[in-house]
């Protein structure tokens, strides 16, 4: 066997996505064929060159990445005959073989630990990695490598099993070849012919549920009815020893029938030394590398608690362990049998061959401040009791130390309680039991007294100690639960990715003992940091970063894949790929605990699916835009061809005639058709001039020149400039003798005004009244133009000033470009001011209103009125 590689952190390997995140976007996924023996010498890597050979002959790209020939001839002779097999390397050189991808890789040893300093741990994690980048893989692999299998081999074998692969790798194959050969027929491999035997059997055992499992896959396509997967496979696990063989038994069960599966440990709030919690964890840690869920739940009756669960997650086979009394021992698993309805209860029976592990050195669970605290309560009760002993009967004494067992259990512990309890019996035994102040004892019913006063005492602590455990648990899950919701709720509230990820940093910083960054990509192929802490990254780091992101798979502290830095990154992706990285960096440089990173990716997915959400939205947005731009685009179009050519047409008309008729056209007759050129060149103008306002609005590049003008100046100049288009009108003017001064760009108002005396005239009839009217208060000073027009429904008052809408809906009927009151309201807008719409002249038409603020008047000119009206007189 070969043994691990030194100061080799914790393989991360539980399984990606069975569907990864990015296949949407990548051409294709590359497959793994295993070749699959009972040991050594059964023939697994000439039974892959050999298929390497043919296909070699019908045209495949292959190349020989990784296999070792052990000296053997016939192997020797087909490697030679493969590219890449006279200089094949024992490690593989992932960075050369992606930047030069054959069709096929040829890699022997699919369990073999990488030397340390490689990108992965593992030779299987390599494997995965071409794989993603679209690379076929046939590779070998031993039964005994499984990771299921490792307690049963090393039972059979006695040796330790130091390589391992998860069994999900060899379930994601795309196909598995079982090259057997009879145990007589195996070299000697330090193995007997039983133990060849066993392990032969094992090969068979685990491509027999392969054959199923293809089964049921061939028949879903073809819409015929496969064997379902009914119910769930939930396994009660405690810290003991027992734990990794039960998680291990029921993988295999789980996947011989095709089920789900679940560990479940029942926290009963009892106290657990520094190895039973170890052993916990590394049997939950097992489950997820193997596939399994992991299940935590509080309850004091393990059985009941056991039974609900698997109510609620309809389950149909439970397995428990037996060689542990007390907790999922013989009387839990005959309380299952007793309480169960429908429910298979499997129970394994200890296995001598598997050695308990190393026995730790128990956790102090206390402190000297808390035995401290025990010896300082007796004191205290001792006191108390001795003062109040002339009031009550000596076995009510006893109660006021019962207190303090009660107090110093909930506060420090059992440890404390018991001694507590211990000081408590000798204290009431010295002061109050006859004789005084001796630890002899008289009376057999003091002694009575003595022993159910301790037996209360100590019960009475470990309650108060169960209490104040699943106190702790509750907290616990509390806060996780809490965490959920409040980034949920967070979240709910983002609108777009910024929003997004300030919700996700703002949750997170409230874990002060670690850093937090989210990176995006920068536009340019690589990553930049959008939130959380800023501060530069190096060459780890970034490198974890861009691989995490190729890869969509954690990477970094605490895994298996450039570990070197001090960043632990996930990636948190969509259906289409990666959307952002979480960077995670305890401050004390320490990987992160089981625990707090599966509240990390748990946290993760919420925050993923708020992301793509962010990006739906954005990508809607920017549809919505596109749509807009279109139908604005087609407007445009449809207002050049119409309403720009108009005067154009008129114009060449006018022109052609004064050419062809120059000398037959009398000077009336010639004036009227050279003032018909004019008009039409200024409406032209006008129109030109209205697109370059849009535009300019639009980019914001309209910049006001302010100045004091007088509203009637603005009135009197727009009048004149429409004079011939408001000839046949009666045109009605009433504006004040006095009025405040505008503080504002005088050319852009009066092109305001122009533009909205132009929309009356043109929807107004010929004849009919229009009126221009100026009103003010001290806030503001309005221009109201009136007229008799159609009129504008209530519905329609805010789609007038959209840009294009008279030429796009012609809702209204009148020629136009539709940009003359979107101009209008952009204008006031920048004044700070707006327009509004009101009934027209005795109920007919509509009446357009443009509100203007009002500044503080200039001094100099009311001085000057004022001595102007004193000279007068």
């Amino acid at each position: 066997m070969t043994p691990s590689p030194p100061n080799a952190a914790s393989p991360d390997l539980s399984p990606p996505p069975a569907t990864p995140p990015g296949a949407g976007r990548r051409a294709r996924h590359g497959r793994l064929r295993v070749y699959l023996g009972a040991a050594p010498g059964t023939g697994k890597t000439f039974a892959m060159l050999q298929a390497a050979g043919e296909s070699l002959r019908q045209g495949l790209d292959l190349r020989v990445a990784s296999v070792e020939a052990a000296g053997r001839a016939d192997l020797e002779a087909r490697l030679a005959a493969l590219p890449g097999g006279r200089d094949r390397a024992a490690e593989l050189d992932l960075d050369a073989l992606l930047a030069r991808p054959p069709a096929l890789l040829l890699i022997d040893r699919l369990a073999h630990a990488n030397p340390p300093g490689s990108r992965h741990a593992y030779r299987w994690q390599d494997v995965q990695e071409l794989l993603a980048a679209g690379i076929d893989v046939h590779t070998t692999l031993d039964v005994l490598h499984l990771e299921s299998l490792k307690n049963r081999v090393e039972a059979l074998t006695g040796q330790p099993v130091a390589e391992t692969v998860p069994d999900w790798v060899l379930d994601e194959a795309y196909e598995v070849v079982l090259v057997d050969r009879p145990p007589a027929e195996l070299p000697g491999q330090g193995y007997d012919l039983a133990t060849l035997a066993a392990l032969r059997a094992l090969a068979l055992q685990v491509a027999a549920g392969r054959a199923d499992g293809e089964l049921q896959r061939r028949y879903r396509p073809a819409g015929r009815e496969a064997p379902a997967v009914l119910g769930r496979l939930l396994v009660a696990v405690d810290g003991d020893e027992q734990a990794e063989h039960l998680v291990r038994h029921a993988s295999r069960v789980a996947r011989r029938r095709q089920l789900p599966w679940s560990l479940v440990h029942v926290d009963g709030g009892r106290l657990r030394s520094a190895e039973s919690r170890r052993l916990l964890q590394a049997a939950q840690q097992l489950a997820e590398r193997l596939g399994g869920e992991v299940v935590g739940l509080l309850g004091d009756e393990v059985a009941d608690t056991l039974l609900r669960h698997a109510r609620e997650r309809r389950a149909s086979v439970l397995l428990v362990g037996s060689r542990r009394p007390g907790w999922f021992g013989r009387g839990v698993a005959e309380r299952l049998l007793r309480r169960a309805r429908g429910l298979e209860i499997n129970v394994l029976a200890g296995e001598e061959a598997v050695s308990a592990p190393a026995s730790a050195p128990r956790e102090r669970s206390a402190g000297l401040s808390d035995y401290a605290l025990a010896l300082l309560a007796t004191l205290l009760a001792s006191v108390a009791a001795w003062g109040i002993s002339r009031v009550l009967a000596l076995p009510n004494i006893s109660l006021v130390f019962l207190v303090a067992v009660l107090l110093v259990a909930v506060r420090s512990g059992f440890g404390p309680a018991l001694v507590c309890a211990l000081l408590s019996f000798f204290a009431y035994d010295l002061l109050f039991i006859s004789p005084a102040f001796s630890l002899t004892v008289k009376s057999q019913a003091d002694v009575l007294t003595l022993m159910f006063f301790l037996f209360m005492a100590a019960l009475t602590g470990n309650l108060a100690t169960c209490q104040r455990r699943q106190m702790q648990a509750l907290r616990e899950t509390q806060v996780e639960t809490s965490a959920l919701l409040e980034l949920t709720r967070k979240l709910s509230a983002a609108t777009d990715r910024r929003a997004v990820l300030a919700a996700a940093v703002q949750q997170f910083s409230a874990w002060r003992e670690l850093d937090v960054c989210l990176l995006g990509p920068d536009g340019a192929g690589g990553l930049r940091i959008e939130a959380g802490v800023s501060a530069g990254f190096g060459e780890h780091e970034q490198a974890a970063a861009d691989w995490v992101w190729q890869h969509e798979l954690p990477a970094g502290l605490g895994t298996d894949t450039l570990p070197d830095g001090r960043w632990w990154w996930w990636p948190l992706s969509g259906e289409e790929g990666p959307l952002a990285l979480l960077g995670i960096a305890p401050q004390d440089r320490q990987p992160l605990p089981a625990i707090r990173r599966r509240l990390l990716v748990a946290l993760g997915q919420p925050l993923a699916q708020a992301l793509a959400r962010a990006q739906l939205a954005q990508q809607l947005e920017a549809a919505r835009l596109r749509g807009e731009t279109e139908q604005l685009r087609s407007a445009l179009l449809a207002s050049v061809s119409h309403d720009l050519r108009t005067p154009l047409t008129v114009m060449h008309g006018a022109i052609d005639s004064l050419l062809t008729l120059d000398g037959q056209i009398g000077a009336a007759d010639r004036r009227e058709l050279l003032e018909s050129t004019r008009d039409e060149a200024e409406r032209l103008d006008r129109y030109i001039q209205n697109l370059l306002d849009m535009t300019r609005l639009g980019h914001g590049a309209l910049k006001l020149e302010r100045d004091w003008v007088a509203p009637v100046d603005i009135v009197a100049t727009s009048l004149q400039r429409l004079r011939p288009v408001l000839a046949p009108f009666a045109l009605e003017t009433r504006i004040p003798e006095e009025l405040p001064l505008l503080h504002v760009h005088a050319a852009l108002i009066e092109q305001a005004l122009v533009n909205v005396l132009e929309n009356a005239a043109r929807f107004s009839p010929p004849g009919g009244r229009l009126r221009v009217a100026v009103e003010s208060d001290d806030a503001e000073l309005c221009l109201s133009v009136s007229d008799q027009g159609p009129g504008i429904p209530p519905a329609e008052r805010e789609k007038i000033f959209d840009m294009f809408y008279t030429a796009a809906r012609g809702d209204r009927g009148g020629p136009g470009t539709g940009l003359g009151l979107a101009i209008c309201q952009g204008i006031l807008g920048a004044h700070g001011g707006r327009i509004t719409v009101g009934d027209g002249l005795d109920g007919q038409g509509a009446t357009l209103i443009l509100h203007l603020p009002l500044q503080p008047q200039p001094l100099g000119e009311a001085e000057c009125d004022d001595e102007s009206t004193g000279g007068s007189r």
